[in-house]
């Protein structure tokens, strides 16, 4: 038997673009329709821009958690079509969709009960009954993020991410064209505010719902007829999918609130250090968001080597993928750090008092410092999902994040109140502690391959 030829980096690297740069297509749509959707409730309102705030990112937080326990699906894709192909591939698929109907329904649950949240605050009744009127269809929208992870989780496993990018702008098209209709009531839709925007980003859901069903094998969906009708998903099946899901839904929800408490920790330095942190947030996700697909990329091709029981292919794909990851940190950090009002400008800089304008110029030379950490735990943590070590990326996040940086920053800050040349050093200690993250990550990712350790466990049951 003739051994398989050597795949050069030339060749890996090739692979890599080819599942993550559809991937980082459609997540620079989504962050354009989330930047439509909060410009529109910005102009409708002073209320609906107080409540925007606070009610999107309680509503993207808890999807997000929803979202992460039905995406570890593309794990258990990834690694089965790498070891028997499409059949298997497809039984898979249809166990994470019925986790994806089961999870979307419990979040659709939940809605009376998210809209009952801003009532726990002390903030204008004006304010809390926006925030309610979105939270409320945030469920829904929601469940709808939900199923479409599911079907996502299939498409991406098997490398299909073109289906992804086409499907994500196809419906970020629709939900902006409808969220502008609704918030201002334009193109002959009803004026409803901020419930027009919750409603807005259901249709676009729905949308991105209704390009992926086409595209689902009939094998799947004769597959997911099986499970239904006959016998049911075997519980020791799902049992360990479900455990190793939760532990990235948690971990999921402790990174979003622990980058929301940084925000709110900021708030201490005074209102030049929070407007100018406000002006570098977006700037920082032009940043990250592309190394997002890039590592979905490498977790894809990781899983497919796993599958295959090929364990030294596992940090070739890393060293490539970072090296990717690590050309466009550099040429960002580049105008980061030498022309940063080229970045800062476009998103409000040039009308911000001179105090602002100085405090974020100094902020953006030192972004660089987070996108640097944030490629290697960001990758780690995908590589991780990718060998189904979840509970290890639950455990190192809870401890750095929310046992050393988020006490650390604070403290730091509470001796520069009104200090907001203080900003680049609580970015460059956040960064410190994000980057000790990755190290872990990678210390757990080798011990995994010399040990050749796989936590993801697949029965291929007959349907």
């Amino acid at each position: 038997m003739i051994p398989a030829a050597r795949e050069s980096n030339l060749e890996i690297a090739r692979r890599i673009l080819g599942v993550s740069l559809p991937l980082m297509g459609s997540m620079v749509g989504n962050l354009i329709m989330m930047l439509v959707d909060r410009v529109c409730l910005a102009r409708y309102s002073s209320e609906t821009l107080a409540a925007s705030g606070p009610a999107v990112y309680t509503a993207m937080a808890i999807i997000g958690f929803f979202a992460a326990v039905v995406g570890f699906s593309r794990s258990c894709v990834a690694q089965a079509f790498g070891r028997s192909g499409h059949d298997a591939a497809a039984y898979q698929a249809a166990v994470g969709i019925v986790v994806g109907i089961l999870f979307a329904v419990a979040l659709l649950l939940l809605a009376p009960l998210m809209a009952m949240i801003p009532s726990l605050s002390q903030r204008p009744p004006a304010i809390t009954h926006l925030e309610s009127q979105f939270l409320y269809w945030s469920a829904y929208f929601g469940a709808g993020m939900t199923f479409n992870m599911a079907l996502s989780s299939y498409f991406n496993g098997i490398g299909k991410t073109r289906i992804t990018l086409v499907a994500g702008l196809l419906g970020q098209v629709v939900g902006i064209v409808m969220t502008i209709g609704l918030v201002f009531g334009r193109f002959g839709l009803p004026e409803m505010g901020m419930r027009g925007s919750a409603l807005g980003t259901l249709c676009g859901t729905l949308a991105i719902t209704a390009c992926y069903l086409p595209y689902v094998p009939r094998q799947v969906w004769s597959i997911l007829r099986g499970l239904v009708r006959t016998r049911g998903v075997p519980l020791a099946e799902v049992a360990p999918r479900l455990r190793k899901g939760v532990a990235l839904g948690v971990t999921a929800g402790i990174g979003n609130f622990g980058n929301a408490a940084f925000i709110w920790i900021i708030a201490g330095l005074g209102a030049i250090a929070l407007a100018a942190n406000n002006v570098n947030l977006t700037v920082s996700y032009l940043g990250v968001i592309p190394l997002l697909g890039l590592g979905i990329g490498c977790s894809v091709l990781c899983g497919n080597a796993l599958g295959k029981d090929e364990f030294h292919q596992v940090p070739r794909i890393i060293a490539v993928t970072l090296g990717i990851e690590l050309a466009y940190v550099a040429v960002m950090s580049f105008f980061q750090i030498v022309t940063p009002d080229v970045l800062l400008n476009p998103f409000g800089l040039a009308d911000k008092p001179e105090a602002i304008r100085q405090a974020s110029v100094a902020t953006s030379r030192v972004l660089w410092t987070y996108s640097l950490a944030f490629a290697f735990s960001m990758t780690g943590q995908a590589v991780l999902e990718a060998f189904g070590i979840t509970r290890f990326l639950f455990i190192t996040r809870f401890v750095f994040m929310w046992g050393l940086s988020i006490p650390t920053v604070y403290l730091m800050t509470l001796g520069h109140v009104g200090d907001a040349g203080f900003l680049p050093t609580c970015w460059i200690v956040g960064s410190s502690y994000e980057a000790a993250i990755g190290v872990f990550y990678f210390w757990r990712i080798a011990v995994a391959v010399s040990k050749r350790q796989n936590a993801i466990v697949l029965t291929r049951a007959q349907a």
